[in-house]
């Protein structure tokens, strides 16, 4: 007898499964893409054969139940920062750039830089929400959600990435989510990272190159992540760009750290005119604006069709601009009687972090584009990493023989720090940057210009600013000639 075998794929998350397809007698191009060893690596296999009758035209169907399955938490926990002084690195930066001093590696996270840009990519299913919006306003709303849960990640994330080496890349495919990334550290000085992400059935291309500029301004660290992110969404034709808010990181020499963002998001639709202008607020004297972000779109005619709202923290919602409005005005009043006795504090020690509301005051007939998810439990003592977070430097059984030598997952000194070994983690850092710098003098005085593997510097078709591109091929593996970076 004939027998079809229907395969529905099941995706295991911590808090719950959900449906996302089934397969018929043909594999999807989302198998064949990708080597199956390697999706079967990924896997813990549950299966439930489901034996149905015997029908005219019909055929025996059996089903088999499959379960992905990521880590939820790191080896170890992290490190306390109690015990150490960074006043005694930091008093002679005021001012300055931090991108060449060295930090102890106690305030790091076990995670590269190329990784944190990977975390954009937690929220994928609203790209895939947009490309399937016949209405360029919703895809603009769904595209400023992704926008805002891109940066949504860094709450309470105050560890510093490590610094990408020169040539230092990172890949992620996540089958479960329907995208494949890579990245690569294209420049040292300034440090620069480029990303390239794909949908698995065509649907988008997201991309961009970050040059995060840190500065220490005496009680706090601020990063500006200079550079363009460019979302291509392919089905419609679409481009749409933008670059990320201010980021700010408070008490870094005493009281608790805390975070906040800042600034104004633009984000272009190229192809339509319409616009997205997102406000991410300052905590201001009383903190009552702590997390917020407001903002709203408009069309090439300069017609505002609603209003975004939220918190980066929490949740986004969209609502008409005139209920917007009238809502505002109501709350106004009593503000000023509220907060007419009260006087800022002068601190000369730290910044208190201001009381944090725990919810977004709704605007009666709005619609939520997006929220965050519950971190785990145990986050607190892994570095405040999300679900989503916790995967991203697994080395899987297999992997090895997959990924190129320059992939972040092999960095002696990230995997010695994500397993406890600070000490070794401290001498691997150490042992990295001097073979770098080698490195660099070696090419200085063989007057050799040092050569990107998988990006080059070319033009934005949407902005006409430079950037870099991906040039393709890295999904072939061929990985020969790669740098001995580590």
């Amino acid at each position: 007898n004939n027998i079809a075998l229907s395969v529905v794929l099941t995706l295991l998350t911590p808090s719950q499964c959900f449906l996302v397809g089934t397969v018929g007698p043909e594999m999807p191009k989302l198998i064949l893409r990708e080597n199956m060893c390697q999706i079967l690596r990924k896997l813990c296999v549950c299966v439930c054969v489901c034996v149905g009758a015997r029908m005219d035209n019909m055929y025996d169907t059996q089903s088999f139940l499959i379960f992905f399955h990521f880590r939820t938490s790191l080896p170890a926990a992290m490190f306390s920062r109690n015990t150490i002084s960074v006043w005694s690195i930091l008093k002679k930066c005021i001012g300055l750039e931090l991108s060449k001093i060295t930090m102890p590696i106690v305030f790091n996270e076990p995670l590269s830089f190329l990784q944190r840009i990977t975390e954009y990519m937690e929220h994928t299913y609203l790209i895939n929400r947009a490309c399937s919006l016949s209405n360029s306003i919703e895809r603009m709303q769904a595209v400023a959600a992704f926008a805002v849960s891109a940066v949504a990640s860094q709450w309470d994330r105050t560890g510093k990435p490590f610094n990408p080496l020169l040539g230092e890349t990172y890949e992620l495919t996540r089958e479960d989510q329907g995208f494949r990334l890579v990245s690569e550290q294209v420049s040292h000085h300034p440090p620069v990272s480029a990303f390239h992400a794909e949908s698995l059935v065509g649907d988008f291309v997201f991309h961009g190159s970050i040059y995060p500029k840190l500065k220490f301004w005496g009680k706090s660290v601020e990063a500006e992540p200079k550079g363009t992110i460019t979302l291509e969404l392919l089905k419609h034709n679409e481009g749409y760009t933008w670059s990320n808010p201010f980021c700010c990181v408070h008490n870094i020499i005493l009281g608790k750290l805390w975070i906040e963002q800042y600034g104004t998001v633009e984000i272009v639709n190229h192809s339509t005119g319409d616009k997205c202008v997102l406000n991410f607020k300052p905590c201001g004297m009383f903190g009552k604006e702590l997390h917020k972000v407001e903002g709203y779109i408009q069309d090439k005619s300069k017609k505002k069709h609603c209003v975004i709202y939220g918190k980066w923290t929490e949740c986004m919602w969209s609502v008409d601009p005139q209920a917007y409005e009238a809502h505002k005005k109501s709350e106004r009043k009593g503000d000023n009687k509220k907060h007419k006795n009260q006087e800022g504090a002068e601190n000369d020690d730290a910044d208190d972090m201001p009381d944090v509301q725990e919810t977004v005051s709704v605007v009666p007939g709005s619609t939520l584009l997006w929220r965050i998810e519950s971190r785990p439990a145990h986050s607190a003592v892994m570095y405040n990493f999300t679900n989503f977070t916790m995967s991203l430097n697994e080395l899987e059984p297999g992997m090895e023989a997959i990924l190129p030598h320059t992939d972040c997952r092999f960095r002696p000194d990230i995997r010695a720090m994500e397993n406890g070994n600070m000490d070794e983690a401290t001498k691997e850092k150490e042992r990295l940057e001097d073979k770098q710098r080698a490195a660099r003098k070696e090419r200085a005085k063989d007057e050799d210009e040092w050569s990107t593997r998988w990006f080059q510097m070319g033009t934005n078709p949407y902005t006409n600013s430079q950037g870099w591109l991906y040039t393709g091929g890295y999904f072939n593996r061929n990985y020969q000639d790669l740098p001995d970076i580590y």
